[in-house]
């Protein structure tokens, strides 16, 4: 099954923290395409650093609680913390998209359900899917003063700096 997840880091060696997770995600032995990597400014939470931000497409037999817990291994193979809610953090891994499939528990939505208000999901998605974003998003978010609409690619994981 093909799922997207979304990467995330605003802490430490960002780009780094986003190299390990792929690493990690290759090493399963999916297929897996990472989009290009953008830079954004963190949305909520208190003041904080910009975020290096990636979407991965993986297909894999993974069901989608599996996928949060491959999501939650990652995170904490980084040393995450959650200390404040939308604080900081090493990684952030958010299971976007698994197929077709639409789930809603306490533990797990899918699709994200707020993935189609953030520009740093939508524009790495769109590279590595331009069907699985909404028409016109960019003017969405840009009419929506409370989104972060300043998304700016900045390279790919394989780059140094950042």
């Amino acid at each position: 099954m093909r799922a997207y997840l979304g990467l995330g880091s605003n802490l430490g060696d960002r780009r780094q923290y986003l190299r390990d997770a792929v690493a990690s995600l290759r090493a399963l032995g999916s297929r897996l395409v990472v989009s290009p990597v953008y830079e954004t400014a963190p949305v909520g939470g208190p003041e904080q650093g910009p975020y290096l931000n990636c979407v991965v497409c993986l297909d894999s037999e993974l069901e989608p609680f599996a996928l949060l817990a491959l999501a939650h291994r990652l995170e904490a193979e980084a040393g995450r913390v959650r200390v404040v809610k939308d604080g900081p953090r090493t990684l952030d891994v958010d299971v976007l998209l698994v197929g077709d499939l639409q789930l809603d528990t306490p533990e797990l939505t899918i699709p994200h359900p707020r993935m189609h208000e953030r520009g740093f999901v939508l524009a790495p998605l769109e590279d590595l899917d331009p069907n699985a974003v909404p028409a016109e998003w960019r003017r969405h978010i840009a009419g929506a003063a409370t989104l972060a609409t300043d998304v700016r690619r900045v390279g790919t994981i394989e780059e140094k700096s950042g």
